[in-house]
């Protein structure tokens, strides 16, 4: 089994404040890793190391490694991981712009021509489900879509570029439960190619379409294993007593 992302020893701290204790952690490619944990245990944190947003932060003091494959971060250029590590957050953030222009936007910046920017579009609005949706309005304010619209749109726009893992921060959480389901087999189709890792507070969800769930308290992972293991039978009390909703 390929470990298509890993991480050593790692800790993040803002000032004398510890968010990330020493976490160790490898991901499979092509499954789904749901992420779950109360708020304010780290998890977005967490996802923000995973694909080096967090060194933009100059308060931040990062130890341990993380790893792409075999290649330390410190090793890749910063576009490079943006380019291989695409992120979402919470609500989605359409630019300003029409559909058309939203998804062509990374395309024109590494300079892929026109016509293939085209089939690019199309086929990206087609894996989403979106292209039936917007096919007649590709010019129109991506703004006027509809939130479930726009979330979809800004994973369309994500996988323009053609990344091997996409992070999810939360991202069906303003959605209504239709959306939320579009998402979801969104994302069971999505992982055919890609490898996917979700931040969730929604527990029902992770154990819909999570192949593996780890489980995060005070900055650390308490448990980490296939979803199945960690919902029916889990290791660690702390873990029986979140996914019980005795805390979170």
């Amino acid at each position: 089994m390929e470990y298509i992302l890993s991480t050593y020893n790692l800790s993040v701290s803002f000032d004398d404040k510890k968010v990330l204790n020493d976490i160790n952690s490898r991901f499979k490619s092509n499954k789904i890793t749901a992420i779950i944990g109360p708020s304010g245990c780290g998890k977005s944190t967490f996802l923000k190391t995973l694909n080096g947003m967090i060194y933009e932060n100059s308060e931040a003091i990062v130890k341990g490694d993380v790893f792409f494959k075999d290649k330390e971060f410190f090793d890749l250029k910063i576009e490079t991981v943006r380019e291989k590590i695409g992120m979402l957050f919470q609500s989605p953030v359409p630019f300003p712009l029409s559909v058309y222009k939203n998804m062509e936007y990374a395309l024109r910046y590494y300079g892929v021509k026109r016509k293939r920017r085209e089939e690019i579009i199309i086929e990206k609005l087609k894996v989403t489900g979106l292209f039936d949706e917007v096919k007649d309005s590709l010019n129109k304010s991506a703004l006027k879509l509809s939130g479930g619209q726009q979330q979809r749109l800004c994973i369309a726009r994500a996988l323009t570029i053609e990344p091997e893992i996409l992070l999810l921060d939360e991202p069906c959480s303003a959605l209504d439960v239709n959306n939320t389901l579009n998402i979801e087999k969104m994302l069971m189709k999505l992982k055919e190619k890609y490898t996917i890792i979700i931040v969730t507070h929604n527990l029902s969800q992770a154990k819909r379409i999570a192949d593996e769930t780890m489980f995060m308290l005070d900055g650390e992972v308490i448990e980490f294993s296939n979803t199945a293991s960690i919902f029916n039978n889990p290791s660690d009390n702390r873990t029986k007593e979140y996914i019980s909703g005795l805390f979170g």
